[in-house]
């Protein structure tokens, strides 16, 4: 069905991430690929005065060692990209540079806050060129 689809984990919710990854490969075409995106978001600059210079580039190795424990431990064979910035801008700019004709992305049920600040999901679903899969979960 897919040629290129972007499955995109939060290693907060890292939990529901086979389950993911698993729907993915089932919507794969012969020969298709999948690519496991994680995102890991700026730190303002308030903030970064306080921290390790590396800390960034710390966090986004980790994230990588865990994407790949993750696809492991599924059986599904993917590509591990990590980004830095915010994540539904992250996400679309990933889908775009490789091409990708299916996003995956997961979202819980939103709460009152959404209303006002959104949802990663929301962003992707309304601004992504290509077609987005979300994956409900429940609270």
């Amino acid at each position: 069905m897919y040629r290129k689809i972007i499955v995109a984990i939060a290693l907060g919710g890292i939990d529901k991430g086979e389950k993911i990854l698993r729907k993915a490969a089932s919507l794969l075409d012969a020969g298709g690929e999948i690519i496991a995106l994680n995102v890991v978001e700026d730190v303002p600059s308030y903030v970064a005065i306080e921290l390790p210079a590396n800390m960034v580039e710390d966090v986004m190795k980790d994230s990588r060692g865990q994407l790949e424990a993750l696809l492991a431990a599924a059986g599904v064979a993917a590509t591990v990209e990590i980004r830095n910035g915010p994540p539904a801008k992250a996400i679309i700019s990933a889908a775009e540079s490789h091409g990708a004709d299916l996003i995956i992305v997961a979202s819980h049920v939103p709460d009152f806050s959404n209303y006002f600040i959104g949802a990663t999901a929301d962003r992707v679903v309304r601004h992504a060129k290509c077609s987005v899969l979300v994956d409900r979960q429940k609270v």
